[in-house]
């Protein structure tokens, strides 16, 4: 459902804000192993994600990646997806059609509607607060 690169995307956002609320910024090299990813692709993410101010850079000796603390309950899992993958993921086809849609639908069109505004809902309404929660608290993982 989403490229690889907006995986990444999810998980070094949840683990930077897990960080944060801790108070700790986290290198790219970090980050990259504990989301299990490879490093460079992992920094062209990190990027993205700044330039669309989900996460912030701050350079030098004790610099790294970090999200304010006032703000990671406000990050929906919606703009991290939208900053990385588009809004694609709500109007592609099922099957991976070029041209698919209510005038020229695939045989799973109906069927995937409700599925793509499921998904635009529970992104809408997941924000980093939650899951960084989950991460902090070991109820949730994301490396194995």
């Amino acid at each position: 459902m989403f490229s690889k690169a907006c995986e990444y995307g999810i998980r070094a956002s949840i683990f930077i804000a897990k960080n944060s609320h801790e108070g700790r910024r986290v290198s790219p090299k970090e980050i990259s192993k504990q989301i299990d990813s490879p490093q460079a692709f992992t920094a062209k993410i990190l990027q993205a994600l700044v330039r669309h101010h989900i996460i912030k850079s701050v350079q030098g000796a004790y610099g790294g990646f970090e999200i304010d603390k006032d703000l990671i309950a406000t990050i929906k899992l919606s703009q991290i997806v939208e900053a990385i993958d588009g809004n694609s993921v709500y109007s592609s086809c099922g099957l991976g059609l070029k041209e698919c849609n209510k005038n020229h639908p695939c045989p799973m069109h109906d069927k995937f509607e409700s599925i793509r505004n499921d998904l635009r809902d529970m992104l809408e309404n997941t924000n980093l607060e939650e899951l960084a929660t989950g991460l902090k608290n070991g109820k949730a993982f994301l490396k194995i």
